[in-house]
Order: C-alpha cells, then sequence, then structure tokens
C-alpha cells in the first residue's frame, strides 16, 4: 500500500458539519502564542450561534488573551464501536465578554468549569476558518507493514 492510499478515505467537512461534532464533546485545546513561544490549554467549551465559549479566571491564560487574541482551537473524537475519527481546528480571534447583558446570556449555555475558583470571564472564539475531517482509523498493522517495507 503507498502512502496515496492510506489518505483516500479523508473527508473534509463542512462547517456546520464541523460544528455538529464539537456539540458532541465537551473538551478541546486552545492554542495561543505567549511572546516567541506556542501554549496550549486544555478547556471545556460549548458552542453557540457557529463559535466556541469557555469561562476562564484571572491568571496566564486571560492575560495572553488580552494582549494577543489571535488563537486556534481545536477538538477531536473517535467512535470506538465504527472506528471513525474526527478532528476540528478553528483559528480565529478570542473576545472576551464585556457587558453585563451579554454575560447575563451566557448563563443560559449551561457552562460550568471543571476547575475550581472564579472562573467568571466567558470568552468567545469567532472563527476566521475552520477545518475538520473524518476518517477511518487505520488498522495498525497497515503503519507496520508501511514501516518495514517503507
Amino acid at each position: 500500500m503507498d502512502r496515496e492510499q492510506i489518505h483516500t478515505d479523508v473527508e473534509n467537512l463542512e462547517p456546520n458539519q464541523s460544528l455538529e461534532l464539537l456539540r458532541a464533546v465537551s473538551v478541546g485545546h486552545l492554542a495561543v502564542s505567549h511572546g516567541d513561544m506556542p501554549q496550549i490549554f486544555p478547556i471545556n467549551f460549548t458552542v453557540d450561534h457557529g463559535s466556541v465559549i469557555f469561562r476562564t479566571g484571572p491568571g496566564t491564560k486571560l492575560e495572553i488573551l488580552r494582549a494577543q487574541p489571535h488563537v486556534a482551537f481545536q477538538a477531536d473524537g473517535v467512535n470506538a464501536e465504527t472506528g471513525v475519527a474526527w478532528s476540528v481546528m478553528i483559528q480565529g480571534r478570542a473576545e472576551l465578554f464585556a457587558g453585563i447583558e451579554e454575560t447575563l446570556d451566557s448563563f443560559n449555555l449551561m457552562l460550568f468549569p471543571w476547575e475550581s475558583g472564579p472562573k467568571d470571564q466567558f470568552v468567545r472564539i469567532v472563527p476566521d476558518s475552520m477545518t475538520g475531517r473524518r476518517f477511518k482509523v487505520a488498522d495498525p498493522l497497515t503503519w507496520w507493514k508501511h514501516m518495514r517495507h517503507g
């Protein structure tokens, strides 16, 4: 099997399909730039009106978002029964909820932080781009054969 055959079953997803998959999970990863170094934070999130919402509190993540709001977000999953996996990545801008009305509306999202401590800052990731892929997880023997005959 050549390398091209390995990737032929990848399905590129439309944004609405990607958002639907994101609604099925609650944990993703937020990537930010801090100085010249990337940082990644696990976050629990929800999807609202085509964007990703999460809560945070005072600390490194919030300081970075205020200084540099360009972010990437990624989440994925796999169906253990079918062996079909998916991955969604969003590149966009983090917007902090500012007004009391927007913050009050956010409580309807039922987004509760897993970690204790004050997490009263809601953040919306507004996508500039969204890519999603769905694919069948390769049998490990496929990779072993490929490595041996490389």
